[in-house]
């Protein structure tokens, strides 16, 4: 997951995971600061949060739970 320090979206998009991870064995969450890292600000800038599969885009802004578990084939 993409994400910036203070951002409410990844605060509540991190929530939300935690939650839907209570009921599907979902796969670990690496975070990763955007303004930390000069590739992933060039790519998602002020785009976050973003979550990722294998690199693939779930989702951006808000989770997209249905996706993130078709992505996952749950």
């Amino acid at each position: 997951m993409v994400t910036r320090a203070d951002c409410e979206l990844c605060e509540h998009m991190v929530a939300e995971l935690s939650a839907l991870g209570q009921r599907y064995p979902l796969p670990a969450v690496a975070l990763a600061d955007v303004d930390g890292d000069p590739q992933l600000l060039q790519r998602w800038g002020r785009r976050v949060p973003v979550l990722l599969l294998d690199g693939t885009l779930v989702c951006a802004g808000r989770l997209d739970g249905a996706q993130l578990l078709r992505l996952l084939r749950l």
